[in-house]
């Protein structure tokens, strides 16, 4: 929401869980944020970064690194980790 002079007056601005798509509650006090950054071909911070969320539930069912393998292999920061078992 923004006031008047058009400057951001909530308190709360709900997250989304990076790994199941649901709403990460204000109450989640389990949730993670996580920063990864981008980095150059010597492997130096280039000053840019993705951010993935991670909500209680996830992290409760012991499937968060699983969850996070999955979606940075997906987005191209991790090659050859996560591979899906039948």
């Amino acid at each position: 929401m923004e006031n008047d002079q058009g400057v951001l007056v909530d308190l709360y601005i709900p997250r989304k869980c990076s790994a199941t798509g649901r709403l990460i509650g204000s109450k989640d006090h389990a949730a993670i944020q996580i920063n990864v950054a981008d980095v150059d071909s010597t492997g130096v911070m280039t000053g840019t970064y993705k951010t993935y969320a991670i909500s209680g539930a996830v992290r409760a069912r012991a499937e968060s690194d699983d969850s996070l393998n999955r979606i940075v292999s997906k987005d191209g920061y991790l090659k050859n980790v996560w591979s899906y078992q039948k």
